[in-house]
């Protein structure tokens, strides 16, 4: 089993319409995660990656989804998603 640090548990940050009204109404950020990791390493990652501190860790699998293009057919590739939600007063800047 491969040893995962900071940098390689946070892919990146996801942002959409949906997760730009978490961090305005919420203050929650979501990111692309490994596939191995767990919402310890992930709390740990984004703590000392930021320097914030960290409420509350949620983790899903987002599915991939078939995509057809003219008379080809695939498929996009699956992956875990971590929602990060942070103590009042702290932010991470995405942009």
């Amino acid at each position: 089993m491969a040893i995962l640090n900071e940098f390689s548990i946070l892919k990146r940050p996801i942002l959409t319409e949906k997760t730009t009204a978490m961090i305005e109404f919420l203050n929650a950020y979501c990111f692309e995660v490994a596939p191995t990791a767990n919402k310890i390493q992930i709390k740990k990652a984004v703590e000392s990656h930021f320097e914030v501190k960290v409420v509350k860790i949620s983790t899903r699998w987002k599915k991939g989804k078939y995509r057809r293009r003219g008379a080809s057919v695939g498929k996009t590739s699956a992956y875990k998603e971590a929602v990060v939600t942070l103590a009042k007063g702290d932010s991470i800047d995405v942009y």
